[in-house]
């Protein structure tokens, strides 16, 4: 079985959840594992708030007041890619993985690339070659619930 979806989403704080319930009713409905649902649902969230965050200038009217979420649920694992057209990670951070020192306890943001690295089974951040902005996308390998109706084979 293969499932794939893509959005275009405003940077807005209305169009995280969004994002995250289309991906929990797809992996419901594929019959995948609520506890691996969960996971990666948060995981989602933690990247479509940074993209809303982080992801543009905010100039009105440009390309930066959107960001794309991508979804692919293929034999047994979901890859997730959310891009935007921000500033980008710093020189260096993104193209090797590198993640910035880990938050203070007491912080109040900064946690959600760490969250997302605990999440995932696979992270990789980055971007797209001659374009601005970022690229995080994660996988994790699909469970399927006993009365699954849509088994991957």
């Amino acid at each position: 079985m293969s499932i794939w979806w893509s959005l275009h989403l405003r940077r807005e704080a209305a169009s995280v959840p969004l994002a995250r319930r289309l991906l929990i009713g797809t992996m419901e409905t594929a019959g995948v594992d609520p506890d691996i649902s969960f996971d990666l649902s948060v995981a989602l969230s933690e990247a479509c708030a940074n993209a809303v965050e982080h992801g543009g200038d905010d100039e009105p009217g440009g390309p930066s007041e959107a960001y794309r979420v991508t979804a692919y649920l293929d034999g047994e694992r979901c890859r997730i890619e959310v891009a935007d057209t921000g500033p980008g990670f710093p020189a260096g951070a993104a193209g090797a993985g590198v993640l910035p020192p880990a938050p203070q306890a007491e912080a109040e943001s900064g946690r959600g690339l760490c969250l997302i690295r605990e999440l995932a089974d696979h992270v990789h951040i980055g971007g797209t070659p001659g374009r601005s902005g970022s690229v995080v996308s994660f996988d994790k390998i699909l469970k399927w619930r006993e009365d699954t109706p849509l088994v991957a084979v």
